[in-house]
């Protein structure tokens, strides 16, 4: 029975391919076809040349018909994309439409171009597509990239499981190279067509309707029919690529009606794209893998070779050899000899006329790797994928539906001579302070990192937002260009024409989003726009800065404002800022509302308190700055109102109390006897002991060189502590004692080893271990028995 039924099946193939599909005297000829397939782009041209259609229709959303001039201009070099994008609500979709040299469809039109006949794409359309599909589908749900190339229903068949399985190939990529590229080239068209048509009619009879019209294929293939239609009425000859799993739905005929729901709206825009992009392997599911390879494998048949894998193969085991060379690897001729052996060999295993790309790797992963295969092994296959899959970049021509921000963003990388014609990665280091130009390239990259293009990352350099490693003169920056880059600089076009104004636009929104109260976070966007070289939105931010601060009655908030506004005012010549008289104007205004909230603060939030410390210690700071009198004396007072709290966290007794005796408004034994009120107290005041250290070491680490009763007197209460006392302690004051240095750390442990008699040498000396000590203690035992015993003690 199954035998008979097979006889069946491929007898309605053959009926369907010799009567509906591929009979070139028919007014519509459907050539099915595998997204990136060398073997059907060069069948497909030898249809075209036999056939000699009036128009070619073309399995791709119909709304980007007006595209095919740009697509298939001289300046265009794919690898290049279209991209499409729509909202739904809060969600946001965006598709790519990927073509490669080798691309069937992008043949079709580039050899209608050359014919002078219209070439037509006849898809539903992307935002379309989804919005006409039930809400509950899995596409719709995915809020991320998508290509319209997607192939799981063809490769996810449990027909071409089992197929896999029995001719024993380890996946649908491989099945099909063997099948169709390799021993595809070599056999009649028709023959071609009819074996691709009846995998994918075979693939298809895997699922039932239910399933196909959950993924959208029977409405985008209803659309195509209809298309189809139009043509017929106007055209003689009329050739019809598409997908193979969509071959047999257009020819079906059914009365089933679908409401479309038609987009508005909808970005569309030709841009680049990457080979790395345009690789099954890297999740778009976008056709055949290891698309450079396969692009050679195009080239040498374009040049009649009459083996062009081999061919592909040799080239690619010398690159293989120089790359590893460059890498450090050490790889002789010899390997890539044996490797172009096993080529041939494993060919004739597998009964095909030429080794393919599994043949190539494994061919490398044998002649190369010598043994098992481990992370210090895997280089030469790794790179091997590197080189198949191309680092290459496509170019699109000019036109007028290039967006502003992308040509901008080109020429602005041009100006400051970023590459963006690869894909590696590259690397640009900036002196910040010698020159003006790279001044202007910092502000363009930080405007296209702070858009979320994922173009370039600071590796190393100041952090004026966060306040670190601000010394430093030079900004190191690694960018790589791709097509998602181009994508999220399409969706920032939203914000403005270029980089610049697109930054400043969407900083502003961010800006209306925050509680008015907050200036800090005002004045963290003031810095960041001021980073960015973004002057005009920098003179609102200041502004609302202004107004902000007056608002502002949180103390933290108001010293992180000041922090801020400090850095501004300190690289003023850095950011190139003229008019440095209202910002420090603001700067004093901000200090005085700052330093207004420190007698406020006797009950804070204990989890505030490192953080409120520290900003006394850079009060302190900015109060040593500042020339006039008058500020360090209300700083002062507040000071003195605020220590004289009985109920003060003890840590910021101890910033306030040592910042006092800096300043000379307490003496400086006034820390020392505070301290023992900690020490020699309750046990509950006791265990804040570290806390009070912890905000004096805070200010000023040298109370504990000059009054040596501190150190005695700790050493006392840690004598009197009980085990777990002890134990709860020691976690804070290791805390406190962070502060100190190396050097600091030395001559403590001096003052340390005074105070039981011994050496700093011998107190950091390795620890005896506890056997040695027990021997050594059992035989001293031993030695005063023997001494008691002759009375010799």
């Amino acid at each position: 029975m199954g035998s008979v039924l097979q006889r069946e099946e491929m007898d309605q193939i053959n009926r369907l391919v010799e009567q509906e599909v591929y009979d070139l005297a028919k007014q519509v000829v459907y050539f099915p076809i595998r997204h990136h397939s060398p073997a059907c782009a060069f069948h497909l041209q030898k249809t075209i040349a036999e056939y000699e259609p009036q128009i070619i229709l073309i399995e791709g959303p119909d709304n980007s018909n007006h595209l095919i001039p740009i697509l298939t201009a001289e300046q265009t070099k794919p690898p290049v994309s279209i991209y499409y994008a729509y909202a739904s609500g809060e969600k946001k979709y965006v598709c790519y439409f990927p073509f490669l040299t080798y691309s069937p469809e992008y043949v079709a039109l580039v050899e209608a171009k050359r014919r002078e006949i219209p070439a037509a794409f006849i898809d539903l359309g992307y935002g379309s597509r989804l919005e006409s599909m039930e809400d509950g589908h899995d596409l719709k749900k995915q809020n991320q990239k998508l290509s319209y190339h997607d192939e799981r229903m063809l490769a996810g068949s449990q027909f071409i499981a089992r197929l896999c399985e029995t001719m024993r190939c380890r996946n649908f990529d491989e099945l099909w190279e063997r099948v169709f590229e390799v021993e595809g080239i070599r056999k009649p068209t028709r023959e071609f067509v009819k074996d691709v048509f009846a995998y994918c009619y075979l693939s298809r009879k895997c699922y039932d309707d239910a399933t196909l019209e959950a993924e959208g294929d029977l409405i985008r293939e209803a659309h195509m029919r209809q298309k189809i239609a139009e043509a017929k009425a106007k055209y003689q000859k009329i050739l019809v690529v598409t997908g193979g799993f969509h071959t047999y739905g257009l020819l079906e005929s059914r009365k089933t009606a679908y409401k479309i729901q038609k987009v508005k709206d909808e970005k569309i825009y030709p841009m680049v794209y990457t080979y790395q992009e345009a690789d099954q392997l890297n999740g778009y599911a976008s056709g055949m893998p290891y698309v450079h390879y396969y692009e050679t494998v195009w080239n040498a048949m374009g040049k009649k070779e009459q083996t062009p894998f081999s061919k592909s193969a040799l080239s690619y085991l010398a690159q293989l050899v120089k790359r590893l060379r460059e890498k450090g690897e050490i790889v002789s001729t010899a390997d890539a000899i044996e490797a172009y052996s096993l080529i041939s060999g494993l060919a004739v295993m597998r009964e095909k006329s030429e080794g393919g790309a599994y043949e190539l790797q494994d061919s490398v992963l044998s002649a190369f790797t010598k043994g098992e295969r481990s992370i210090a092994t895997a280089k030469p296959i790794e790179t091997l994928r590197e080189l198949m899959t191309g680092e290459g970049i496509g170019e699109v021509a000019p036109n007028d539906l290039d967006v502003p921000i992308v040509r901008d963003f080109k020429e602005t990388c041009k100006a400051f001579k970023l590459t963006i014609t690869t894909t590696g990665r590259n690397q640009k280091v900036l002196e910040l302070y010698a020159k003006r130009s790279h001044r202007e390239a910092s502000r363009f990259l930080h405007c296209v990192h702070f858009l979320g293009t994922e173009f370039c990352t600071k590796e190393a350099g100041p952090d004026w937002l966060n306040d670190k490693y601000v010394n430093l003169v030079r900004e190191t920056w690694r960018y790589s260009y791709s097509s998602y880059v181009e994508a999220r600089l399409i969706e920032a076009s939203v914000y403005g024409g270029t980089v610049k104004e697109a930054a400043a636009q969407k900083l502003e929104e961010m800006m209306k989003e925050l509680p008015q109260h907050q200036s800090h976070m005002l004045a963290k966007w003031l810095l960041m726009a001021v980073v960015m070289g973004l002057e005009k939105l920098g003179e609102r931010l200041f502004a609302a800065v202004v107004s902000a601060v007056r608002e502002d009655g949180h103390f933290l908030s108001l010293c992180k404002t000041l922090k801020t506004l400090s850095i501004l005012h300190e690289q003023r010549r850095l950011f190139g800022l003229t008019d440095t008289a209202r910002l420090e104007s603001l700067v004093d205004e901000v200090y005085y509302q700052a330093v207004a909230k420190i007698s406020e603060l006797s009950s804070p939030n204990p989890d505030e308190c490192p953080e409120i410390a520290e900003q006394f210690k850079f009060l302190y700071m900015i109060s040593e700055q500042k020339q006039a009198e008058a500020s360090r004396d209300i700083f002062l007072d507040q000071l003195e109102t605020l220590l004289a709290v009985p109920t003060l966290p003890a840590m910021l007794e101890g910033a306030a109390a040592a910042i006092l005796c800096n300043l000379g408004a307490l003496e400086r034994g006034e820390i020392s006897v505070r301290a023992r009120a900690y020490m020699f107290g309750t046990p509950e005041k006791m265990q804040h002991t570290a806390a009070y250290l912890h905000g004096v070491f805070l200010v000023g680490r040298d109370y504990l060189f000059d009054d040596d009763s501190i150190l005695s007197d700790l050493n006392q209460m840690i004598i009197r502590l009980d085990y777990d006392s002890f134990l709860q302690l020691v976690p804070q004051l290791r805390l406190a004692f962070a502060f100190f240095g190396p050097m600091e750390i030395s001559m403590l442990a001096e003052k340390v080893g005074a105070l039981f008699e011994t050496t700093a040498e011998e107190m950091t000396a390795p620890a005896v271990a506890e056997p040695v000590l027990q021997r050594a203690r059992l035989l001293d035992d031993r030695i005063r028995g023997e001494f008691a015993r002759w009375n010799l003690i």
